[in-house]
């Protein structure tokens, strides 16, 4: 059986097609649309209606890219900059009509369970006791389980976009009382869960994300090339010092030092931040980068739970593509 699934970040839409066989999801192509969503917002979260398009021209390309691919689905969910935006009912209304496809918001606990399962399976049982983060551009989630899936999941409202948006636009590269400001942020909106994290002593952290495998990089991990069964880890230490590098740099200047891509760099100092913050009080002094995040997780839930699952999490029937209205598929994109 082979299945999609299409996943609207912040920066991106992205499309998996994988074949799912034997209850393990092998990728056969992934397609990615350059967006930048978070960037099209207003002050009170609003999705503007040229965004808007463009989010409709992608999720039609996918729809279209999966059938070419003889792909059911595409199970397609869209996150926090979505799921947050006062026009939310506007926005999948206008995406349904538009492409066929009906996209949905996800819960940020359960997207926490979702990339927990995935780091669980990637890990495997001898990972022991797990605690999982995930830096997105809106929010931070964290998971802790002993089990296939986690007893604690939350969402926190410290992803790297926003909160560069919050505290990091006066000066650049960034004044003492700004960063001071922002540590003071993350480590109150941490408190709670960093305790609970702390208290459950795990065995084994696992990150996710573009944002930790570019800071992963950073501090030597190896390169994307090597694939994703090459080792890689984040020792704390290691993130503190990150974050001195970066706050040292121009937002346009940090793209320079290995890992941190141009289109990410503005919001790479605060995505270091929060992960130094986050590992240091919850007591983990490295954590190993796991490539599986919650499309995979998606993915496996539908293979292990069947199509209902997906029906009773989000309120939709998981079917074939219907075939989107010509004009949508032509792909506009943003400004470069």
């Amino acid at each position: 059986m082979r299945v999609s699934v299409v996943d609207a970040g912040s920066h991106t839409v992205r499309l998996v097609i994988a074949d799912v066989e034997g209850g393990v999801p092998l990728p056969v192509h992934t397609v990615k649309w350059k967006l930048r969503l978070s960037e099209q917002v207003g002050p009170d979260g609003t999705i503007a209606d040229e965004a808007v398009q463009w989010l409709i021209e992608a999720v039609a390309a996918a729809g279209a890219t999966a059938r070419r691919w003889h792909a059911a689905g595409p199970l397609a969910f869209a996150t926090t900059v979505v799921r947050n935006a006062p026009n939310r009912h506007e926005v999948l209304q206008r995406v349904a009509s538009g492409t066929g496809i009906r996209m949905c918001t996800l819960p940020g606990e359960t997207e926490a369970e979702l990339t927990f399962l995935a780091a669980r399976r990637w890990l495997g049982w001898k990972a022991g006791p797990l605690a999982l983060l995930d830096i997105g551009g809106g929010s931070l989630e964290v998971a802790f389980g002993r089990g296939r899936l986690p007893a604690f999941a939350a969402s926190l409202p410290l992803g790297a976009r926003r909160l560069t948006r919050e505290y990091l636009g006066v000066q650049d590269p960034p004044g003492p009382g700004e960063l001071k400001e922002l540590r003071r942020r993350v480590r109150h909106e941490l408190r709670d869960v960093a305790s609970r994290i702390r208290w459950e002593s795990p065995r084994t952290a696992a990150v996710t994300s573009r944002t930790f495998q570019q800071l992963a990089r950073l501090c030597g991990s190896a390169p994307g090339r090597y694939g994703p069964f090459a080792d890689r880890e984040l020792a704390c230490r290691d993130l503190r010092e990150a974050v001195r590098a970066l706050s040292a740099l121009p937002a346009a200047h940090r793209a320079q030092l290995p890992g941190i891509s141009a289109p990410r760099a503005e919001q790479s100092l605060a995505g270091a931040v929060v992960a130094h913050t986050a590992l240091k009080l919850m007591g983990l002094r490295r954590a190993v980068v796991c490539p599986w995040a919650i499309r995979e997780g998606v993915l496996l839930r539908y293979v292990e739970d069947g199509a209902d699952w997906w029906t009773d999490a989000t309120g939709e029937t998981a079917t074939a593509v219907t075939p989107a209205p010509a004009a949508a598929l032509r792909i506009a994109g943003p400004p470069a």
